[in-house]
Order: structure tokens, then C-alpha cells, then sequence
């Protein structure tokens, strides 16, 4: 993606910067705004495999072939930092997700006000040295056996990527598409949900290829993943251009504002932004949301098998013996749920955020929390009623809409705020997601664990969690409900809008007519091989995880 076209020649403008510089990504004459969607796509399929590092998890608990159980029984979670002779535990690896979480929470909100002077290539390219150079680092940590060295590599350096990763595309996709917003950034974060349906599978594959290289194969794959990682998501950031000041869609015209809309054609600057009641209305909807459905998808799997055990192998009985026949088909049906997990969490990022466009971001919102109350409310009744098929599907829309929130927010912020500095509003917003990322998994984690210590039927255990979800969607209607249009007194003034401007290098873009004519080019061969390289792998990927959930039929 390095050689799109339609780049202006920003020497023949009196512009300056190196290679990565933002003034360099305007674009020119012959590029169509379709093509940087594949761009932003590229970067999210890669992040992505966040939500598919549980593969990894297993095969770094049997890296020591020689470690004495007995020796390593009671090892501390600090001895295991540095220990070389003990083998981790599960849950001294699951630390690494939370970790590169907490990280890219924190570095959107750090780095948001950068990137969005920066521009797309620059944050674009350094996420993917962070994000690729993260694995390698964490690999050669597995080679050594440093526990320690895994954290800094893949959680810290690896979360630093995500963040920037994250948000990179945010600001220029919507820039690009003023009258589908939703839909546009729908796209990309559609790629940060499948990410795992194309990752997974890979890491297995090359985890069972380099098992005679590595122990488990594990270091090795993590190197070759950071290696391809970092290759693909620079092509993405160099596939990046940024729309010309003035720029719009042909016979496209802005609505004017009513009053009371919650659409400005106004914008809001990012040290306002943070400080106004809409921004923390809108981070309590994002984190209540996310609380939710991330509190389902960190125990889909085991909640399935709890709930209806046999029954997933066509025992009359949940709770009756199963023969290892019987456990495996219970298992691979759980693997079916994930799989199906994969599936809606993606392709939920697209569906809703395009919604959003026609029925408005605000009621986008009032769909979740309403119907996601219903379903909550519901999942304890198709257990007791021992109704699979319509427990799967119910978790299928919670994790729909669990990713429609992510895809939904950046164009609901766009419609609060404006669009100048939406990307590094979104990057602060994202905080949200961080504290939800702990809050979810601890909260259904705890209940489970206090009921079965209470002697609850394990089928049962998982009811008053389910309620409790829903009463947070409750909360989460209220703060949507309280969404109100921001105050004029808070808009950036024409002088600061003038300055704002400078510091991305916009002011010596083409404007009024030029502008609107600019960046016009026509989809072409080119369009058709940027879609195929990012659209391949996504259908391969789509394709594996609909396999697995036929086990669930």
C-alpha cells in the first residue's frame, strides 16, 4: 500500500517533513477514499489478535519438560517473573492480556493529542514497531524463560501498539466519510473483532509448525507473528492518506444543524472535551456496555458447559457422567461458541455502526441497553429450560452489540464534538474500555466462585450474575438518556480552529473549490488489490471460525 497513488507533492507546496510526516499523506487528484479503509482494516486485523492470545496460554504453561511439580506447587506469581526452572500457571499468563489492555487505554489517552498532529503514517508506523516489536520481545522472553521479559515485550511495548494502533484510522476515516461515519469507522473496528478469527489460527499452525524449533513452539511463533504483524500494519500506515481541508463527497451537502441536534458542524477541542458532562456520560455508556459483554466473553466457554454440561452431547441431563467421548464433544461445542463469539463480536462492529447512520448514534445506544437488558434478563430462562439453541444465539447478540459499542462511540463522539480532534477524544474515551477490561471478568469471576463456595447447582450459578449485567445496562440507558448537544460556549473559536489546524500542517492544503474537487480518483485495479489483500485472510479466517460452530449443531 506504500505506492497509492494520489499523494500531493507537498516540495511543490513549500511544504516540509520527512517520509512519516502528516503533510506528506494529502492526498491528491487520483485517490479514491475507498482506499483507505483496507489501510485502517490492515492495522486492526493485525491488533486484533488481542482477543485471540488464549491460544498461547496452554502451551506457556509446559515450556519446562524438566520442572518438578512438587518443587514448583507453592511458587510465588514474583518468583515466577524470573524463575527458569518452574513452569507458569494459567493465571500468571493471563496477566499479559490485562496488561496490554490497561496499556491501550492508557496510551490512546496519552498519545491522542499527538497522533492527531502526527497524522496516520507516523502513528500508524510506530504502533506497528510497538505492536510487532512487542511479540518478537515477548518471544525471545519465552526463549529464555522470562516471565518478566514477556510482560514488558507483549503487555507493555505490545499495549503501547494497541493504543496507538487503535485509534490511528479513527480521525481520517471520518474525515473521509462525513455522511457514513458509522459505517466508516464500522470497517475498521469491524478488523479489530476478526482479528482474532485470522491470528488464532495462525498462531496454532505455526505453534504445531515450529514445535520441533521452540518448546511448544511458542517463542518462536510469537517472533514470526511480531515479524509479519510489523510488515503488514506498516503497509497499512503507508496506505494512509488524509482528506484535504474542505474536502467532501461529490453532491454531498451537511444538514443544517436544528436546534437541539445532536450533530454539530462545530468542533471541540480536545482540553475542553474531556472536562464537558458529555464526555463522561458518553465513557460511563461506552464502560457499562463493555462491562457487560466482555463480562460474557472472558467465561462463554466455561458458562456454556456449566449450564447445560450433557445436554451438549445429547444427554437428557446436564448435570449426568459424561465418557471422554462425551467431554470432548462437550468441549468442541464450547470451542463452536467461541468461534460464533468471533463471528458477531466482528461483524457486529459493522452492522450497528452502519444502523447508526440512519437512526442516529444516541437511539444506536438506547437499542443496546434495551434489548441487552431483555436478553440478559433471558439467559437464566433458557438455562433452566435447558434451550441451547436459543442460549447461543442470545449470547450471539450481546456480543454483537458488545462490538457495536466500540464501532458506534468514535461516530457518536464525531457528532458531539466535531471532527477535528475526534481521534485523540476517542483516545482519551478509550480509558473506558480499560476499566471495563478489569471490572467484567472480576465481577462474574467473584459471583461465580461465591456461589459455588454457597453450594449453588453449578447450571444455576451464573443467574445472578446475569441480572446484575442487566442492571448495569439499566445505568447505562440513564447516561445515554442525559446525552445532551454541547454547549456553543465550548466550540474552538475560527482563531483556534486556525491554529488547531497549523499543527497538522493543513494550512497550505487546497480549500473552498479545490478542495472539493481533490482526491476524486477512481476505484480501480488498485482498489481491487488493497480489498483482496486485507479481504482474504478476513474470509479465510471467517470461514474457520464458522466451522467450529457447527460442533454446536
Amino acid at each position: 500500500m506504500a505506492s497509492v497513488p494520489g499523494a500531493t507533492n507537498i516540495g511543490s507546496q513549500g511544504g516540509s517533513g520527512g517520509i512519516l510526516a502528516r503533510e506528506r499523506t494529502i492526498a491528491g487528484p487520483g485517490y479514491n477514499r475507498w482506499w483507505v479503509v483496507p489501510a485502517a482494516l490492515a492495522i486492526h486485523l493485525c491488533i486484533g489478535m488481542a482477543y485471540g492470545f488464549s491460544v498461547f496460554w496452554l502451551p506457556m504453561t509446559k515450556l519446562v519438560a524438566t520442572a518438578d511439580p512438587a518443587m514448583c506447587s507453592n511458587l510465588s506469581f514474583t518468583a515466577a517473573l524470573t524463575t527458569t526452572s518452574c513452569n507458569w500457571t494459567v493465571p500468571q499468563v493471563t496477566h499479559i492480556f490485562e496488561t496490554f489492555i490497561a496499556m491501550l487505554g492508557i496510551s490512546a489517552a496519552l498519545w491522542g493529542g499527538w497522533l492527531e498532529h502526527a497524522g496516520p503514517r507516523k502513528a500508524g508506523f510506530i504502533a506497528a514497531l510497538c505492536w510487532g516489536g512487542g511479540l518478537v520481545l515477548g518471544g525471545i522472553g519465552v526463549s529464555m524463560h522470562q516471565l518478566w521479559l514477556v510482560y514488558l515485550g507483549c503487555g507493555v511495548l505490545g499495549g503501547v501498539g494497541q493504543g496507538l494502533g487503535y485509534i490511528t484510522p479513527v480521525s481520517t476515516l471520518i474525515k473521509w466519510f462525513p455522511d457514513r461515519r458509522g459505517m466508516a469507522t464500522g470497517f475498521a473496528i469491524m478488523g479489530y473483532g476478526g482479528g482474532a478469527m485470522v491470528g488464532a489460527p495462525l498462531a496454532v499452525a505455526l505453534m504445531k509448525h515450529f514445535s520441533g524449533v521452540s518448546p511448544q513452539g511458542v517463542a518462536t511463533t510469537l517472533m514470526a507473528m511480531g515479524v509479519i504483524y510489523l510488515l503488514v500494519m506498516s503497509a497499512g500506515a503507508f496506505g494512509f492518506r488524509v482528506a484535504p481541508v474542505g474536502w467532501k463527497p461529490a453532491g454531498w451537502t451537511p444538514k443544517a444543524a436544528d436546534a437541539g441536534s445532536m450533530i454539530t458542524q462545530h468542533h471541540v477541542h480536545l482540553n475542553r472535551a474531556w472536562k464537558t458532562p458529555q464526555f463522561w456520560l458518553v465513557w460511563l455508556v461506552l464502560f457499562l456496555n463493555v462491562t457487560a459483554g466482555i463480562a460474557v466473553i472472558s467465561m462463554a466457554s466455561p458458562m456454556l458447559q456449566d449450564v447445560f454440561g450433557g445436554k451438549l452431547a445429547g444427554l437428557t441431563e446436564a448435570a449426568a457422567d459424561l465418557t471422554p467421548a462425551q467431554k470432548a464433544a462437550v468441549v468442541a461445542a464450547a470451542a463452536g461458541l467461541v468461534g460464533l463469539i468471533s463471528l458477531f463480536n466482528s461483524l457486529g462492529r459493522l452492522f450497528w455502526a452502519s444502523l447508526s447512520d440512519k437512526i442516529g448514534r444516541k437511539n444506536t445506544y438506547y437499542t443496546f441497553f434495551v434489548l441487552g437488558i431483555i436478553v440478559y434478563c433471558a439467559l437464566p430462562t433458557w438455562g433452566h429450560m435447558g434451550t441451547a439453541g436459543l442460549f447461543v444465539i442470545s449470547i450471539c447478540v450481546i456480543l454483537s452489540m458488545y462490538g457495536g459499542g466500540f464501532s458506534t462511540v468514535p461516530a457518536y463522539l464525531a457528532d458531539l464534538f466535531g471532527t477535528q480532534m475526534v481521534g485523540a477524544i476517542h483516545g482519551r474515551l478509550l480509558t473506558a474500555w480499560s476499566a471495563a477490561g478489569i471490572v467484567g471478568p472480576i465481577i462474574i469471576a467473584s459471583i461465580r466462585q461465591a456461589q459455588l463456595d454457597a453450594g449453588v447447582a453449578k447450571n444455576l450459578v451464573y443467574d445472578r450474575t446475569l441480572y446484575i449485567m442487566a442492571a448495569l445496562l439499566f445505568v447505562g440507558l440513564i447516561c445515554n438518556l442525559l446525552v445532551r448537544p454541547v454547549k456553543q460556549s465550548e466550540f474552538m473559536s475560527d482563531e483556534e480552529l486556525a491554529r488547531e489546524r497549523a499543527l497538522q500542517h493543513d494550512a497550505s492544503t487546497a480549500t473552498g473549490k479545490a478542495a472539493e474537487s481533490a482526491a476524486r480518483g477512481a476505484f480501480g485495479v488498485a482498489g481491487v488489490v488493497y480489498w483482496l489483500a486485507v479481504g482474504v485472510p478476513f474470509l479465510i479466517g471467517l470461514y474457520i471460525a464458522l466451522a467450529k460452530a457447527a460442533a454446536l449443531f
